[in-house]
């Protein structure tokens, strides 16, 4: 592979990206209403998105840039950890089954738009609900920048890789494109391109497992080149099955990343655009095909190391960037024009979930923020124009923060997005269920899981890139310390942060509901009743309207 700028690949890609720009930019005349003016039409493409149009919008969401990038990269550089991601994606779907069905019909009924509209209406609390807001939008922030990566290991494996401000040039115009065709078409643009998006996904990947095992000597060829490499590294932890010291790491994180993975707020915004109760059950049964997808994926990690694959010096550290593992395995793997459609569709990876992504960090903006505190009385043309500068501004945070940071410390806070967004599972995911937990000890719980778990992360070191702090989210049981107690002695085995942060989220907003309830302290009205979390597309039951932040709103 040259070092050069890799022009066959580059006129590929650009066709394949002029192509979906050109799309995202018509979306807004697709299955259009009256008008744009709205967080309904704009945010939420009119909630009216059917079983096809739902599961590509998201599975495009949901299996981003950063999955196709990242997971074979760790895969090519640890082994059987990288697999985590398989389990979970299978464990996700009939976990949140039930849950996702009543959040869409309480969303329906009472015309929420945002996670936090539901927090603010089940417990009256505009303060619980500003918490829950900022906490997403903070967790979805380093995800946003992910797919910047992703997109960027693209286009430097393509050449385009100098160094300093102009290195990014690039990428600043591919996110100049997303922010201006997001602007104006709203979440209807992510949806229409993840058709074209996952159509390419699926070609790359079934061509290059049937392709590259013939190549490189089969199966037991490329699986004896990762557990050679995997045995001559010093890490007890890497090889191609798990050990005693990492199960447990492997077992926590699936589950930890399963809860936590329909906690993000764009993975809710893909769901209240479904058009009934029935499209969210049809997807989630059928969207466990992506994680057949997902596996096949994972393994292109174990053929670059077959391949003898290096990545990609980044020539604005001078380090080899990991995340260009796939792309240089397919620029040496395949003929150029073939390469060129597999980097078009890692790049329009980038662009579905990153656009999606802005959009709901805008709306939690715009509901939970704007309304309740900046504007009570804003309009919905209001909402709808405060929403499409958020996402810009939020899209240009993200690129800011991938140009300012090591791409490889983007990766980390990912860990650390997910550790985050776990924490408002009491707040958000039980309370589709029960009213047990008090507000205020909601709260309480909430900003403990949050101060634990990330003192947690700061204790956690990367040996790989020397950094003492927030180098990942797996702890050894030795380093868990009750007020100076060790219960786990000098056990080596690793976790996932996320559940030890979970467990004192939970304990501590069961302990505070007890005192508060006992001290009859008031716990607001809520505004949901039970019909509902039943509530189906249809005359009856609600709309858009319903529901306005900063108001009361009645319950019969």
């Amino acid at each position: 592979m040259g070092g050069g700028v890799q022009v066959t690949e580059l006129i590929v890609f650009l066709i394949l990206f002029l192509a979906i720009t050109v799309m995202g930019f018509m979306a807004g005349r697709w299955k259009a209403g009256d008008h744009m003016e709205s967080l309904d039409e704009w945010g939420l493409g009119g909630r009216k998105f059917g079983s096809w149009v739902t599961w590509f919008l998201i599975g495009g969401d949901l299996y981003t840039a950063y999955t196709f990038v990242a997971v074979p990269a760790l895969v090519f550089g640890a082994g059987a950890i990288g697999f985590f991601a398989l389990p979970y994606t299978i464990v996700v779907y009939p976990l949140v089954f039930l849950a996702l069905v009543r959040m869409w019909s309480v969303s329906r009924a009472k015309g929420y738009v945002t996670p936090a509209d539901f927090v603010r209406g089940r417990y009256d609390s505009p303060t619980l609900a500003l918490i829950v807001a900022i906490t997403g939008i903070v967790a979805t922030m380093p995800y946003i920048a992910l797919q910047l990566v992703g997109l960027e290991s693209v286009l430097r494996t393509m050449g385009l890789n100098g160094g300093g401000f102009g290195g990014h040039v690039p990428l600043f115009v591919a996110f100049l494109v997303l922010a201006a065709f997001t602007y104006q078409s709203g979440l209807r643009a992510p949806a229409l391109i993840a058709f074209v998006k996952d159509a390419l996904i699926y070609i790359v990947i079934i061509v290059a497992v049937i392709y590259l095992p013939s190549k490189l000597g089969g199966w037991s060829a490329i699986f004896g080149a990762a557990d050679a490499k995997f045995t001559a590294t010093p890490s007890k932890s890497d090889g191609i099955l798990l050990n005693g010291s990492n199960q447990l790491q492997y077992a926590t994180l699936a589950l930890g990343s399963a809860l936590a993975l329909f906690l993000y707020p764009h993975s809710l915004t893909g769901v209240l655009a479904s058009k009934s109760r029935n499209v969210i059950k049809r997807n989630m049964v059928a969207l466990p095909a992506y994680s057949f997808v997902l596996g096949l994926l994972a393994l292109l990690g174990y053929m670059a190391i077959a391949a003898g694959t290096k990545p990609v010096i980044n020539a604005a550290t001078g380090k080899p960037d990991t995340n260009t593992i796939i792309p240089a395995l397919f620029s040496q793997q395949f003929p150029s024009w073939f390469a060129g459609v597999a980097y078009a569709a890692i790049g329009i990876g980038a662009l579905v979930p990153a656009a999606i992504m802005s959009i709901a960090a805008a709306n939690l903006w715009t509901r939970n923020i704007y309304k309740e505190y900046v504007n009570k009385g804003a309009t919905p043309k209001q909402e709808a124009k405060q929403a499409k500068i958020a996402s810009l501004l939020v899209k240009a945070g993200a690129v800011l923060f991938v140009v300012g940071i090591d791409p490889q410390f983007s990766i980390d806070l990912q860990l650390i997005g997910g550790v985050i967004i776990l924490q408002t599972l009491p707040a958000v995911g039980i309370a589709l269920y029960t009213r047990f937990f008090h507000r205020w000890a909601l709260i309480a719980g909430l900003l403990s899981g949050l101060a634990y778990g990330l003192w947690l992360l700061y204790g956690i070191p990367n040996p790989g890139n020397g950094k003492l702090h927030f180098g990942g989210s797996a702890l050894a049981l030795s380093k868990v310390d009750v007020f100076g107690w060790h219960p786990f002695g000098a056990s080596t085995v690793s976790f996932y942060v996320g559940f030890a942060a979970l467990l004192v989220n939970l304990l501590v907003a069961v302990a505070v509901s007890l005192v508060l309830r006992a001290m009859k302290v008031t716990e607001g009205h809520d505004a949901t009743v039970a019909a509902d979390y039943h509530a189906d597309d249809g005359p009856g039951t609600g709309s858009a309207s319903t529901f306005e932040p900063g108001s009361t709103v009645s319950s019969t």
